[in-house]
């Protein structure tokens, strides 16, 4: 027991001198996995921090305004997403050769693209911020209470995209433990922010916006902190901050097919709530709360992902490629178990996972029926989830793309809307096309892992 506990510790200590390419692989997904879970649990918390504060002192139209903000976010979030998964790709190719100098080149270019894309994107978002409320069928109380939480979010965005992609550069690195911690900073920070803002000093839900834009902002200063510490593997000097043609062409080309595949699945989610807004703010406001316990719950899934694109990245770049394959099945069946049980939990606690955030009887069906249905596929999904990050690991984001666009758009969102509406299932019909959307998904990726293909990509 003493040897597993110090494993842990050293999980959570980090050590950037470490080989992930020697390394036994079951010891290496341990240090790696560890803290890139916890990161994913403490950046799920986020919104649900949001989520339970607001549902608690503004009410359900609050919750509601966030769940339409969030739909759209989420698009931010594809873009910082997809960013986050090229830099990983890139600096673990590097890192594998040996080549921290170009790593921190890479780096150094994925910041202005990180900057330069938020900043584009918040001024849309201040802009826009009603119309995009009213676009996605909020009503004009909804408008008036949301607008500024929509506006303040926009207005993030390139701190959004910066923790994402410095927190990817980190993980690609191999310093797991660092990108953890920068995201519990910021966290315990939004919390507490929550807390003064919202019951405290009443600023309701634009307090929300306020306490998660200081607490990521502050986190992305503890990122740069350490990435211009001149002990750091991983190093973010002034003199690469000279946009490289080849550099920036080979992280947008990368970052397309990641981004595109996030951007793909975001916008369906956003069709999923315009569909929902049909049968009104209390069924939006239980879909916006199960979707907050479900990203708290399938986020560290994402952080088990997360370590098989590391591994996946840095072992093809030391030319061993059946550690690539191995590691990545090895996650696969460590994520099947975990979301299994997950999904036990939600079948049997799903209503009072509701009640503690919102007891009006509407949401409480609505939210007990997402949590129950959506778990039904958790085994697949998280099977899907493993194969499709290690394929995007390699650098390989095109294949992922396109089953993303089928499933998503050419499946997913005409059988929700056919099965709600025609069929007569309401927002249960929703909900089931999102588990036949994400089934096709993993047989497909499994499929095209199995072809080997993606380890002959170059980047």
């Amino acid at each position: 027991m003493s040897k597993y506990i110090q494993l842990f510790k050293d999980a959570l200590k980090g050590d950037e001198e470490r080989d992930y390419t020697s390394l036994s692989i079951n010891k290496g997904i341990f240090l790696l996995s560890v803290p890139m879970v916890i990161e994913m649990f403490f950046e799920a918390s986020f919104a649900l921090a949001d989520a339970f504060f607001v549902a608690r002192y503004v009410g359900t139209l609050g919750v509601a305004a966030v769940g339409l903000t969030e739909s759209v976010l989420t698009i931010i979030y594809s873009m910082a997403w997809g960013l986050s998964s090229a830099a990983a790709a890139v600096i673990a190719r590097r890192v594998g050769e040996k080549d921290n100098q170009k790593a921190g080149l890479a780096l150094a270019n994925v910041t202005l693209i990180s900057v330069s894309f938020g900043l584009i994107i918040a001024g849309f978002g201040y802009y826009f911020s009603t119309d995009i409320l009213r676009l996605m069928g909020g009503s004009e109380e909804l408008v008036q209470e949301g607008h500024w939480y929509t506006r303040i979010q926009f207005l993030s965005s390139p701190i959004i995209i910066l923790l994402f992609t410095l927190s990817g550069s980190l993980r690609g690195a191999g310093s797991a433990s660092l990108a953890m911690k920068s995201v519990i900073i910021a966290n315990v920070l939004n919390i507490a922010l929550d807390y003064l803002f919202i019951p405290v000093m009443g600023l309701g839900i634009k307090g929300a916006a306020i306490a998660t834009m200081i607490g990521r902002t502050v986190g992305v200063l503890y990122q740069l902190y350490i990435l211009t510490n001149a002990s750091s593997k991983l190093q973010l000097l002034l003199r690469d901050f000279i946009p490289k043609k080849a550099i920036i062409g080979n992280i947008i080309k990368i970052a397309a097919g990641s981004t595109g595949q996030f951007l793909i699945q975001s916008a369906s989610w956003v069709f999923m709530v315009r569909i929902l807004s049909i049968y009104g703010s209390e069924v939006i406001a239980g879909y916006t709360i199960a979707l907050r316990i479900i990203i708290f719950t399938i986020l560290p899934s994402w952080g088990l992902a997360n370590s098989g694109a590391t591994l996946v990245g840095q072992n093809l770049g030391a030319g061993k490629p059946e550690r690539a394959v191995k590691s990545a099945w090895t996650i696969a069946y460590i994520n099947m178990a975990f979301m299994t049980f997950i999904a036990i939990f939600f079948f049997l606690f799903a209503e009072p996972f509701i009640i503690f955030f919102d007891s009006t009887p509407q949401v409480v069906e609505t939210g007990v029926s997402c949590l129950k249905i959506l778990a039904s596929g958790y085994i697949v999904f998280a099977l899907g989830m493993v194969i499709t990050q290690a394929i995007n690991g390699a650098g390989d984001t095109v294949p992922p793309t396109i089953f993303n666009l089928v499933c998503f758009w050419f499946i997913q969102i005409p059988l929700a809307y056919y099965l709600a509406e025609t069929v007569g299932w309401r927002e249960t019909g929703v909900f089931v096309s999102i588990v036949v959307a994400d089934f096709i998904l993993a047989i497909s990726a499994v499929v095209y892992f199995r072809t080997n293909r993606w380890q002959k990509k170059k980047v």
